[in-house]
């Protein structure tokens, strides 16, 4: 079955750094881009970052851009997400995805970034 388990998330200062996993399996890992969302309360999840497949190419929304780094070690089944310089508004759920898998979550893991 497919499963997705996030971990890595806690509280951390303005400025500080956390390192997100997700361990995925339950499909071929190496063949699935993989991303990053995140959910504020009360609202929907929002991309962060991609991955492809082989991590050859990354993409970034534009509010983590240049803090933020995506990466993937396949022989792992595990993608990461480095975040670096954080902000208050960096505090959600953070969540990892297929993008070929429409329905399947993990449980995410809460990113908490307060002084």
């Amino acid at each position: 079955q497919v499963q997705l388990v996030e971990s890595g998330g806690g509280l951390v200062q303005p400025g500080g750094s956390l390192r997100l996993s997700c361990a995925a399996s339950g499909f071929i890992f190496s063949t699935h881009p993989m991303s990053w969302y995140r959910q504020f309360p009360g609202k929907e999840r929002e991309l962060v970052a991609q991955i492809t497949a082989t991590g050859l190419t990354t993409n970034y929304g534009d509010s983590v851009k240049g803090r933020f780094t995506i990466s993937r070690d396949n022989a792992k089944n595990t993608v990461y997400l480095q975040m670096s310089s954080m902000k208050p508004e960096d505090t959600a759920v953070y969540y990892c995805k297929s993008t070929y898998l429409t329905n399947y979550w993990g449980q995410g893991t809460q990113v908490t970034v307060s002084s």
